[in-house]
């Protein structure tokens, strides 16, 4: 089994657009039973709390259920456990190196360092508007695909 943990700041926006997105891609590949998927943040505020509304309906549009998350911080457990765990945007990923023990930081990398992409972050849809949250699951999307090839080799 492997397990991915996407992670962003609050985990309301963009690390379960693509946790949502992902365990979609994943279940339509085939391989739910090889791949686990979860999402946190790097700060609590959220805890318990769904995701937001804005990205909710994004993803719903697009044939994606996000209403099934429910946010929580990353945990000390998360470095053991998880295999990837991977940042939304360098802030978090800054974030993430900080407080990861020495012997995990190489689980922990940017979600997009996977794709060949113009841009190496999903950026924070609160500063662009409807347009914003549009971008965010358009970038989910493709770097869902392109995590996904790369784990096929890995299985």
């Amino acid at each position: 089994m492997v397990k991915v943990l996407f992670v962003c700041l609050g985990n309301i926006c963009r690390s379960p657009t693509a946790h949502g997105v992902f365990a979609h891609q994943v279940a339509e590949s085939g391989l739910s039973g090889r791949i686990r998927v979860d999402s946190a943040g790097t700060s609590g505020w959220h805890e318990g709390g769904v995701p937001d509304s804005r990205s909710m309906a994004h993803a719903s549009g697009h044939g994606y259920d996000l209403s099934f998350i429910r946010s929580r911080q990353v945990s000390s457990s998360d470095f053991v456990e998880q295999d990837h765990i991977l940042a939304m945007d360098k802030e978090n990923l800054k974030n993430l190196r900080k407080i990861c023990p020495p012997e995990y930081t190489h689980k922990v990398r940017l979600f997009l360092d996977f794709a060949d992409l113009p841009v190496t972050e999903v950026p924070d849809p609160y500063y662009g508007g409807d347009e914003g949250f549009t971008r965010v699951l358009n970038l989910v999307e493709l770097g869902g695909l392109a995590l996904l090839d790369h784990l096929k080799k890995t299985l």
